[in-house]
C-alpha cells in the first residue's frame, strides 16, 4: 500500500503546517494523495499521539472505528494524517513539488471560534518595528482599525 517507484517504499522529509506551526516530518510517505507518518513524527509535528481510547491532542481525544482501522494505520505502524483530517473535516492541502502540507481547521472548530466572539491572537510591528500581540492587551479595550485599497 505505501510503496513508491518500482514498489519501493519512497520516504522523505516534508514540511507540515498544521495548527498555524511548521515541522518537518523527515519519515513522512507521500502515496496517492495521502500523508503517512509514524506516531513518532505526527506527535512532534501535530501533537496528536496514539492513546488506548484513539488519537488524542491534550483532553480532546477521537476514537478510530475499528471497521476504519487499515484506512488510518498502515502494516508497517505509520499513520494517515490526511485520512485522519478528512475524517475530522478538516482542510488539506498540499504542493507534491515542494512536499509542503497544510492542515486547516475544520469548519466546527472555526464555527466555536467565532462564537466566542474572542478575536485570534496575532502580532504587527508598531511604527518603531516593535512587535504587539494582541494578547498583551487582554482584559483591555482595543480598537481594531483595518483598512484595504480593494
Amino acid at each position: 500500500m505505501l510503496s513508491g517507484i518500482d514498489g519501493e517504499e519512497e520516504v522523505m522529509a516534508v514540511t507540515l503546517i498544521y495548527d498555524n506551526r511548521a515541522s518537518r516530518a523527515p519519515s513522512a510517505v507521500e502515496n496517492g494523495g495521502d500523508l503517512w507518518l509514524s506516531f513518532e513524527d505526527l506527535r512532534a509535528s501535530t501533537g496528536w499521539e496514539q492513546k488506548p481510547e484513539g488519537l488524542c491532542l491534550g483532553d480532546r481525544c477521537v476514537p478510530v472505528p475499528p471497521s476504519r482501522t487499515s484506512e488510518f494505520i498502515a502494516a508497517d505502524g505509520r499513520f494517515n494524517l490526511s485520512a485522519f483530517a478528512r475524517y475530522l473535516e478538516q482542510p488539506v492541502v498540499h504542493d507534491d513539488t515542494a512536499s509542503v502540507w497544510l492542515f486547516g481547521e475544520s469548519a466546527d472548530v472555526r464555527g466555536q471560534a467565532l462564537r466566542s466572539l474572542e478575536a485570534p491572537d496575532f502580532r504587527l510591528p508598531d511604527l518603531d518595528g516593535n512587535l504587539h500581540a494582541l494578547s498583551d492587551y487582554r482584559g483591555k479595550k482595543v480598537l481594531l482599525l483595518s483598512w484595504a485599497s480593494w
